[in-house]
């Protein structure tokens, strides 16, 4: 695996390398190994969830979880094309509320790991989206939240019309940065 550091500290985009013969081939998507060499030590996943989407221009996201629920997440999309965001909510990090978006592709070898601590949706830029996630914490209703995706202190530029996007993910509020001095998201 090649690691390339993102503008957020801690977000990693990541090339896989497939090895492979006149079968095929085989990619290694995760290694706890390489993982430590990073400073991740011990770094573990607990869920692991498929996301698919129809429409293309359709927008999910920006989600994360509240503490004590933190988690990190290593997604990569295995059909379709998307452009994937991920909006820094730690108050102490030098790119609070900035974000990053890539494009993953379904057929190339790319996938980012998103530390705790950070928002994250997608908009798919083809019909026939599926999205593979591992979580580092178990999924926790209670903690859920998200960020609006429209949000103009966020200004994330999506590159397409958004054709599709959830009724809950809609009716999360709009930041107050005037509320930002010492608040903690995450």
């Amino acid at each position: 695996m090649k690691f390339s550091p993102s503008p957020i500290d801690g977000l990693w985009e990541i090339e896989t390398q497939p090895r492979g013969d006149a079968r095929g081939s085989l990619t290694r998507w995760f290694c706890e190994q390489e993982f430590a060499a990073l400073g991740r030590p011990g770094l573990h996943f607990t869920q692991s969830n498929l996301s698919r989407t129809a429409q293309r221009g359709t927008v999910r996201g920006l989600h994360f979880q509240h503490a004590p629920a933190l988690e990190a997440k290593l997604v990569r999309c295995i059909a379709g094309r998307v452009f994937d965001v991920v909006v820094d909510l730690r108050a102490d990090s030098p790119t609070f509320l900035r974000w990053h978006g890539v494009v993953l592709d379904g057929s190339q070898e790319r996938q980012v790991f998103i530390p705790e601590g950070c928002a994250h949706g997608f908009q798919t830029l083809s019909d026939d989206v599926q999205m593979l996630y591992q979580h580092s914490a178990p999924y926790s209703p209670e903690h859920e939240a998200g960020l609006r995706h429209d949000d103009p202190a966020l200004a994330v530029t999506w590159p397409l019309p958004i054709t599709e996007v959830s009724a809950r993910d809609r009716q999360h509020a709009l930041i107050d940065p005037a509320h930002f001095s010492g608040v903690r998201l995450c």
